[in-house]
């Protein structure tokens, strides 16, 4: 290996003021042109490129040893800053060139599987395979930088106003409840397993109940879960807890706390109070309880204009209790054919929708898919209650509640993202309120915890807990929504032993149960826990946001692929035998 040169420069950050200082800067090669009597090469490292040129001023010796210079190839090189002939505006370092003076060649390199630039248009499964060379790209160093500078704008943010920052186990013990756990198996104790946390949530409530008053921790989670473009099965949040607190004050500081946030990272100005929406108010006027904001499109209930119309499929789902919905698309009848409606159609099945109508307005006709069914005065008067004008698309769904939010809240977005809506650079937050605090699940034969099982239910709502009436509980609960994505969510926790207690019963948990999962939780409220509350934005997803991506893939240095897998180091891979038998392990062979 070539002598190590000194770095006094980064490569990006030459400018015209550095003409005429000798500068020593390290990095990669990311392209090499020989024109004969003249060598350029454009070295690389993480703040940018700049040109070098190997010429008259640059000794024979360094001219020959930089005629074997490929891309890749991690090299040290020192030259006089000057300025160029031909410059590159779109460079922020094109105003200026260094001439070489002397060359380091460190490492030479393989022609690399992916190119290293960020227009490369590789298939994501070999850009993870090659991270550390996709890593090199522009782009994913930039991320990396936001990123970190968003830890330090986090933890500035919470030190200043009275956070504690403590580190919680990462070897806790498995609570099935939620998502999967990922287990870790006990060499010490045969046949036992810690779990790996999906949050800190006892650990940030007993740290109250220890009189931390308030707890903040950028925390590694981990959820044995199905992935999607927006979740990873390891991943960072901003866990925090306070004590003597109500919704309202916990909201307050989290406003401040993504006001600075926004300033400091982007520039943009979050007016506060920030709008908040129940629940009920979200699935009714958008079918989510994370609804994107940028652009229209609300639901309107139409029952009472169908409720006695000749089509049953509207009719019979009111009379099962269901609903009749739709949206109407502003000037979109002659964007989306007929074709496009029948895909419509085909994509709403996946939520359980057996069918979609669609109504288009025009200039002096009402078309419709059940125009049978409908003379015009009929379908104008649906069309009024949508105020549609010439040119817009009505669609509408049918049945069960649940159905007819889901298929028309994915509608809702899905063509809005057609329609070019959704503005990466545009930011709409909101908080969705007062969730309900139990959802039947048919698996489980029972109700369960829409959130978990220590969140606390409305004041006003407690008594149905007596009379059994649990779908008319609701909880104390809050979730930030940024652009249709859930970014962080938490609640007001019970802290009274009695009511925690008659939690575990309306779920059903026997004593056992509960001694086995939460023993040692519940014994420490006998002792007096303070009224306390919190919350967890998830970080990967708020620098995804911020970013204007919608792949948490690319805001997370060494992610995981769609199947959990790390494909570039294997993982997770199998074990052998000895390892096993140290953890009193029997793997079950596949078929």
């Amino acid at each position: 290996m070539d002598k190590l040169l000194k770095r006094s420069a980064y490569c990006g950050t030459l400018r015209k003021e550095n003409i005429g200082q000798t500068v020593t800067v390290d990095g990669w090669v990311a392209k090499k042109r020989n024109l004969g009597g003249l060598i350029f090469a454009d070295i690389r490292d993480r703040s940018g490129l700049v040109q070098v040129v190997f010429g008259d001023g640059t000794p024979a010796d360094i001219i020959e040893k930089a005629n074997g210079l490929r891309s890749e190839y991690t090299v040290g090189v020192t030259g006089v800053v000057r300025e160029r002939e031909s410059k590159n505006p779109e460079l922020e370092t094109g105003d200026i060139e260094i001439l070489a003076s002397g060359l380091s060649i460190y490492a030479e390199a393989d022609t690399p599987p992916i190119y290293i630039k960020d227009d490369d248009n590789v298939a994501g499964e070999l850009r993870l395979k090659y991270r550390y060379l996709d890593l090199r790209k522009p782009i994913m160093q930039k991320t990396l930088a936001f990123r970190s500078k968003m830890y330090h704008v986090i933890r500035n943010f919470y030190y200043e106003n009275g956070f504690i920052e403590v580190e919680t186990p990462v070897l806790a013990k498995p609570t099935p409840e939620g998502a999967r756990d990922y287990l870790v198996p006990s060499r010490v104790n045969p046949g036992k397993f810690y779990a790996l946390p999906q949050s800190p949530q006892q650990f940030k409530q007993l740290l109250m109940v220890g009189g931390t008053d308030r707890y903040v921790q950028i925390a590694k989670c981990y959820r044995d879960e199905d992935l999607r473009a927006d979740r990873q099965p390891e991943f960072t949040q901003i866990d925090l807890e306070m004590s003597f607190v109500d919704q309202d004050d916990i909201i307050d500081v989290q406003e401040h706390f993504l006001q600075d946030l926004f300033k400091k990272m982007l520039d943009v100005d979050i007016q506060l109070p920030l709008p908040r929406l129940t629940w009920d108010e979200a699935m009714n006027r958008y079918g989510s309880d994370k609804p994107d904001l940028r652009f229209g499109f609300e639901l309107v209930d139409i029952a009472d204009v169908v409720k006695d119309c000749e089509f049953k499929v509207f009719t019979d789902a009111l009379a099962d209790g269901g609903k009749v919905m739709g949206i109407n698309i502003n000037g979109a009848s002659e964007k989306f054919s007929r074709k496009d409606v029948d895909k419509m159609t085909e994509s709403i099945k996946a939520y359980g929708a057996k069918g979609l109508v669609w109504i288009r307005k025009e200039e002096g006709e009402i078309r419709s898919s059940v125009g049978k069914f409908f003379d015009q005065d009929a379908l104008a008067k649906i069309c009024d209650k949508f105020e549609a004008k010439n040119g817009d698309l009505i669609l509408i769904v049918s049945g069960k509640k649940e159905v007819v939010w889901a298929s028309l809240g994915f509608l809702r977005r899905d063509l809005a993202g057609k329609l070019g809506l959704l503005d990466p650079k545009q930011f709409k937050l909101l908080w969705v309120v007062d969730f309900p605090m139990f959802e039947w699940s048919d698996e489980e034969n029972r109700y369960m915890a829409m959130h978990h099982p220590f969140t606390s239910p409305k004041k006003e709502d407690i008594h149905y807990l007596e009379s059994g009436e649990l779908e008319k509980v609701y909880a104390d609960a809050y979730d930030i929504v940024i652009n249709g994505y859930e970014a962080g969510g938490g609640s007001i926790r019970i802290h009274d032993s009695a009511l925690q207690q008659k939690i575990f019963e309306v779920l059903q948990l026997t004593e056992e149960d509960i001694r086995n999962r939460f023993g040692f939780f519940i014994d420490a409220f006998k002792y007096g826990a303070p009224p306390h509350g919190g919350l967890a934005f998830g970080l990967d997803r708020l620098c995804m946001l911020l970013l204007g991506t919608d792949d948490i893939r690319q805001v997370i240095a060494f992610p995981k692929n769609q199947n959990a897998q790390c494909v570039m180091s294997d993982a997770p891979t199998t074990v052998d035998a000895k390892q096993l038998d140290e953890l009193s392990i029997d793997v079950k062979k596949g078929e």
